[in-house]
Parts: structure tokens; sequence; C-alpha cells
């Protein structure tokens, strides 16, 4: 795989809270030379991401976080920084799940949580991508978490944060590609850092990486 090929699997990501202005406009950059598919940044910096990316007429999406990183805020908040996002200019939102909830085998608002928002996105024609934070669960929860997002209606599962205490594995790409079948999207995120990380994510069933290495992946591909 190429470097533009592998580029296009990749949201270019900055979700530093120290992320200034200037750091936003550099990833806009970096993600208009390299091509790749989207940045992904706090909320906060939606309008800046999509108002200078439509200034340049790039072809990359903005995605944004929702309940972000520990996805303990109730469903009301998530469905309002959800709502806030897209009309900010968000395309794809990565909401993080209720950790504890699936914990407590509270599944119906494990579903419900994802559900609400999920109707207000796709509402504007955006997607969703689910994020179980797959160091924080045993198998069987990541099964239950990836059935739950399906179930809802969402368009990815999201195996990381970034900000728990392990990133993506291989091993949990293919859990979660078997699980979720082939009409749903798999994102591996989390501690991928080079063209060989990336690569094996993908051949595991992955087809977004999120990752704040992209023009390092990029750059360490076959030229």
């Amino acid at each position: 795989m190429n470097a533009r090929e592998i580029a296009r699997y990749i949201d270019h990501t900055n979700l530093k809270p120290y992320a200034t202005r200037e750091d936003i406009i550099r990833l806009c950059d970096e993600a208009i030379q390299y091509g790749f598919y989207a940045v992904c940044v706090n909320p906060y910096r939606v309008k800046l991401a999509k108002d200078y990316l439509s200034e340049k007429k790039a072809d990359v999406k903005v995605a944004s976080v929702i309940g972000f990183p520990l996805g303990a805020t109730l469903t009301e908040v998530k469905v309002f920084e959800a709502r806030k996002a897209l009309e900010d200019g968000a395309d794809e939102l990565d909401m993080v799940i209720n950790i504890g909830a699936l914990k407590d085998k509270d599944y119906d608002y494990v579903k419900r949580d994802i559900e609400e928002v999920v109707k207000v996105a796709h509402e504007r024609g955006a997607k969703v991508k689910v994020i179980i934070e797959t160091c924080y669960l045993t198998e069987e929860e990541k099964v239950k978490a990836c059935e739950l997002a399906k179930e809802a209606g969402a368009d990815f599962v999201k195996t990381s944060t970034g900000f728990g205490t392990g990133g993506a594995t291989v091993e949990d790409v293919r859990l979660m590609r078997k699980v979720v079948g082939e009409e749903m999207g798999v994102k591996a995120a989390g501690g991928i850092r080079t063209y060989e990380q990336a690569l094996a994510m993908i051949e595991a069933g992955a087809n977004r990486i999120g990752t704040s290495s992209g023009v390092k992946i990029v750059e360490g591909a076959p030229k």
C-alpha cells in the first residue's frame, strides 16, 4: 500500500487540551498536503477547522469527539454536544460509550446513549463512530459493546480514545470486525505511530486509522 492509499484511511488527529489555533491550522495543512481522509479535533476547534478547510476547498472531512474522553457524561449532554459540533460543521462524530454502564450490564442505557447521538447525527447526514475503549473491557464486554453499537445504528466501532491505559491492538480490531461484520466500519486508534502498525490494523479489518502520527506513517510508506 503506497503513501497516497494509506493516507485515505487516516483521521489526522490533535485532541490535546493545549492545542492552539496554530496547531489546528497546521493539522489541516498537513491533511491537505498528504491527502488524509479527515482531521479529528475537539468540539471547540470544529468551526476553525471547517472554515479553514472550506476556504482552501480541501477534500478533507472534519471529525470531532463527543463525551470525550471518559464517556461518563449524561446522554442529554452528549446529544447537546453532538448537535453543536454538527452545527459548527462536523462531518463525523466519535463518541465514547458509557463504560461504567456497560460494566453494570445496563445495556438498555448504553444502547440508548448511542442511539440518541446517532439520531442527531444521521438527521444531518453525519457518521457516528462509537469508541468502546477496549483497554478497560473484557473480551465479552468488547463483543457486547460492538453488538450494542451495531443495534443502535452507528456507522463505526472504534477501539480507543488514546487517553486510556492502552490503545489499539490487532487482536481487538480482528475481534471487532468479526462481531460487526462487513457492513460497519472499524476504526483503530491509540498508539498507532508507524506505517507497519497502521498496515497491520488495516489487514486485521480496520477501514479507518485514528492517529496523531499521520505524517510519520505516510512518510514511512513504500515510495
